[in-house]
């Protein structure tokens, strides 16, 4: 009961201090304001961040390899990526993908593929600069694609070049709008196409495994359209694991096969690269934890700021409450009373300080929900982080007016001018 007395005090002490004095008041939150908006929008955003780059990850595949001309970061214990000595590297080729598959013993699949930009026509409709994949079967499986209307190439369509074509769901939609988009064709580079498949909607993916903007051909077939003999064109062997096998034992397989395939001598460097997904989301780790870091750097010096603004508030408010503290341990108030009474109302108007910070944070987010493609959410792990960050303030703040309240003389205090 004493403790909800003393909370319920605090409340009135705080919200009359914040009707009596408005501007002294709302100047000395707009510290911790700034502060928990600072905070905890970096924390929002890196969150958001995170969240989205590691979705994209996981749709590159914990289990799979991406077998590559160029590594997608500095070898481990090196910092400069040395780009010129992987220019001369040879490109992986699609009989390197089908021995793979064949002599493989940890390998479930394997996907060849490639891509490059053609205009697509549908009737008098064209899009420009549309991603056109080359792959092999394997595709469906490596990627876990989903096809949502019609149905996904057959092995020998692949294999013979069969001028069919899965296509995305954003292709579908502009050029076959109203229409059903089966058995439709579409040209590419003079060629015409037969649309099999639509694949179903991802939404957007930086790591380039959603199809939504993708036309998807036999890369058989490709070999008629585009020379990709010795010429980089982002040709990518993706390898995909079987489950519950070592990642370690995995990758010394990959990696022993394509040495022999490539016919290296046992010190020779390797001229290929094998890309785990493991490692770039190791990086990102990193890079995650010095933006939090940046994060309590920035909203750090508001904050602090805001400390001494709450802890000028308590003292002026000891000052003018000297008479009612005099009064109070007259009639029989003890030390701890007094204390608590004062923490607790730098604890309040702390976290009114906090609250309008975050209101300011959510009406950010929706606002930039609203103006971009990006989602970001306000979270219920932020929300408390900053409730938790303004509590802590405000009772630092409150502790050195409330020890000096609490200290002082009765009689002295009620004749107090």
């Amino acid at each position: 009961m004493l403790l909800t007395r003393l909370i319920i005090e605090s409340f009135t002490f705080a919200f009359n201090s914040l009707k009596v004095n408005k501007l002294r008041t709302i100047l000395s939150l707009l510290g911790i304001t700034i502060g928990i908006f600072a905070i905890i929008s970096v924390f929002t955003v890196i969150d958001s961040l995170e969240r989205y780059i590691r979705d994209s990850l996981n749709s590159l595949g914990n289990n799979m390899v991406y077998i590559q001309k160029w590594p997608w970061m500095p070898p481990e214990g090196e910092s400069e990526y040395q780009w010129w000595r992987y220019l001369n590297r040879p490109v992986p080729e699609l009989e390197e993908a089908e021995e793979l598959l064949k002599r493989g013993k940890t390998i479930e699949d394997v996907a060849y593929l490639f891509g490059f930009s053609r205009t697509v026509q549908a009737g008098s409709d064209q899009m420009n600069n549309v991603n056109i994949y080359a792959t092999n079967y394997g595709l469906l499986n490596v990627w876990n694609l989903k096809v949502e209307k019609g149905r996904y190439f057959t092995e020998n369509e692949m294999r013979n070049g069969t001028p069919v074509a899965v296509i995305g769901s954003e292709i579908a939609d502009k050029l076959f709008s109203g229409i059903d988009p089966i058995n439709q064709t579409i040209k590419i580079q003079g060629t015409k196409f037969r649309v099999i498949g639509v694949y179903e909607k991802m939404g957007r993916d930086e790591f380039g495994t959603s199809m939504d903007k993708n036309v998807h051909i036999s890369v058989t077939k490709s070999f008629y359209m585009i020379d990709v003999r010795d010429r980089d064109r982002g040709q990518t062997i993706c390898v995909k694991a079987k489950p519950n096998v070592d990642t370690d034992k995995f990758v010394a397989e990959l990696e022993g096969i394509m040495r022999n395939l490539r016919q290296l001598k046992p010190m020779e460097e390797n001229d290929f690269a094998l890309n785990e997904v493991s490692l770039v989301s190791n990086q990102f780790d990193q890079f995650f934890v010095a933006f939090n870091f940046a994060g309590w750097i920035i909203g750090g010096f508001s904050i602090l700021v805001g400390g001494f603004g709450i802890a000028n508030i308590m003292f002026v408010s000891v000052k003018e409450r000297t008479k009612i503290i005099g009064i109070q341990k007259s009639l029989g108030a003890k030390r701890y009373f007094i204390l608590l009474q004062f923490i607790f109302e730098a604890i309040v108007l702390s976290v009114i300080g906090g609250i309008i910070g975050l209101l300011l944070v959510f009406i950010g987010t929706i606002i930039i929900r609203y103006a971009s493609e990006f989602t970001i959410i306000l979270t219920v792990g932020n929300i408390i982080t900053g409730l938790m960050i303004s509590s802590v303030i405000g009772f630092i703040a409150g502790l050195l007016p409330a020890r000096s309240a609490s200290r002082l003389d009765p009689v002295v205090a009620m004749n107090s001018v």
